[in-house]
């Protein structure tokens, strides 16, 4: 019997072989639900659920609504006890991939390829992105900075532009090539930083007072301070 842990190493090896260049991110949160494997490619965000033989189709339903919310295509990963009937658990629109042992080996097949996601949000797939780099995007699409605005604003700010103002090709581009170089061992620092430059702009283009002296207290609350004097040591 397979199991999730004999499926994902050797699936990971099919996918580049079949995919090309890729970058996989594990139990990847998704609304309700957790992404088993989110496959990032030069264009597209692909969801992938695996369910081995000792799974069941319990949370399938949910999963399925929850991954349509937020991937360009989803393919669904099953073992041989589920191979004849899974077609009648995923839309017609979803990838299937049968594995099964030979020998020693997990041996992966296309029982269908996956089509593109008719519900895919864009506004929840640029959710995916932290906030640094949507600001990238701004950039990128010559948008103002919203140094102010919340995550969500600036993310309905970007998905009001397409395909007007943002080709939609264009910006998947972009956001697979963003997902491409993260660096999450860096992730702390990465916000870190960036909410500190942010802070820090607005204190110095504060003109009121009291406002300021709010912005400080915040700077200071989440331990961002500004020394462009003194350089801090940096732990080892």
């Amino acid at each position: 019997m397979l199991r999730d842990k004999d499926i994902r190493e050797p699936l990971f090896d099919f996918l580049e072989e079949t995919y090309g260049k890729i970058r996989i991110i594990e139990e990847k949160t998704m609304g309700k639900s957790r992404a088993d494997v989110v496959m990032v490619t030069s264009d597209s965000i692909i969801g992938l659920e695996i369910k081995s033989d000792a799974d069941t189709y319990a949370r399938l339903t949910r999963q399925v609504k929850d991954y349509d919310k937020f991937y360009d295509r989803n393919i669904v990963v099953v073992g041989t006890s589920h191979a004849m009937h899974i077609e009648e658990h995923v839309p017609d629109y979803w990838g299937i991939i049968t594995v099964e042992t030979v020998g020693d080996e997990c041996d992966f097949y296309f029982l269908r390829r996956p089509k593109i996601n008719p519900k895919m949000s864009p506004e929840n797939k640029l959710r995916i992105l932290w906030r640094p780099e949507l600001f990238e995007l701004q950039q990128i699409y010559d948008m103002p900075k919203y140094k102010d605005k919340s995550k969500d604003f600036v993310i309905k700010k970007l998905a009001e532009r397409i395909p007007e103002k943002i080709d939609k090709d264009d910006l998947d581009f972009h956001i697979s090539r963003i997902l491409f170089e993260r660096d999450y061992t860096k992730a702390d620092e990465t916000l870190k930083e960036y909410r500190k430059g942010e802070l820090q702009k607005a204190i110095e283009q504060e003109t009121d007072p009291e406002k300021k002296l709010a912005l400080m207290v915040e700077q200071a609350e989440k331990g961002l301070n500004f020394m462009p004097r003194k350089r801090r040591k940096r732990r080892r």
